[in-house]
């Protein structure tokens, strides 16, 4: 059922799946990452090399954690979240930031923002749940300014021989038992596997990110290779 759905119409099985555990999914991050999550996002703003006084996009923010840590990371810069799932925003918006943060509903493939509007485009977790990698890539290149940055916090499949099979223990048994219990919602959580399974290499994806547009493309792998941070230049 699941499989049919995502091969029928990907962003409306997403956007429905995102609504139902938005209330919880910031305690399965920490539960999947084993409390990493918020290193990892620090990671990934620290290498969007943003001026002092500059403006950041997070694309597909969720539920704004790594709007918040930039917010709190760079005082002078302007944070705006922006993201389809209105139960996502809505959890976002219920959290006490330091200081106000617009969140705005948007498509990752046609974001509502003009021409070179920021000075880095970041998501996390993103782009393995749109129908097209590269055109959502694209799209973070337009909003960007020339010589800005846009960059990715992605899971990675599992590429040390030695580690696989734990890692596929550990993605196909543990997460959606434990996404099961916290979240109510089984389905939701075994459908990470597959896209982190699906989801290209990371000298793939920084090729792709090479065929969208960007150049200077590099990456960073965390946490034995399952996670990677890539970013490149407009």
């Amino acid at each position: 059922m699941a499989s049919e759905s995502l091969r029928d119409d990907k962003p409306r099985y997403v956007n429905r799946m995102f609504a139902r555990i938005a209330a919880r999914y910031d305690l399965m991050n920490t539960l999947m990452t084993f409390g990493q999550d918020q290193r990892w996002r620090r990671q990934m703003l620290e290498v969007s090399n943003l001026p002092p006084r500059g403006r950041l996009l997070d694309v597909g923010a969720g539920t704004g954690e790594i709007a918040r840590q930039a917010a709190q990371l760079y005082p002078g810069v302007e944070v705006i979240g922006a993201d389809f799932t209105l139960e996502m925003m809505a959890a976002a918006q219920a959290k006490r930031f330091r200081r106000p943060i617009p969140f705005v509903q948007g498509d990752t493939l046609a974001l509502p923002f003009v021409d070179n509007s920021f000075d880095a485009a970041v998501s996390g977790f993103l782009l393995r749940n749109v129908a097209d990698r590269k055109a959502a890539l694209r799209e973070q290149a337009r909003v960007t300014k020339p010589g800005g940055r846009v960059v990715c916090l992605e899971t990675a499949p599992p590429q040390n021989v030695l580690m696989e099979p734990l890692f596929r223990l550990y993605f196909f048994g543990l997460i959606p038992g434990i996404g099961g219990l916290v979240s109510g919602d089984a389905e939701a959580y075994a459908y990470l596997p597959n896209s982190t399974v699906d989801f290209p290499a990371p000298g793939a994806f920084k090729h792709e990110m090479e065929l969208a547009g960007l150049r200077n493309v590099s990456y960073r792998t965390l946490m034995f290779g399952a996670v990677a941070i890539h970013w490149g230049e407009k």
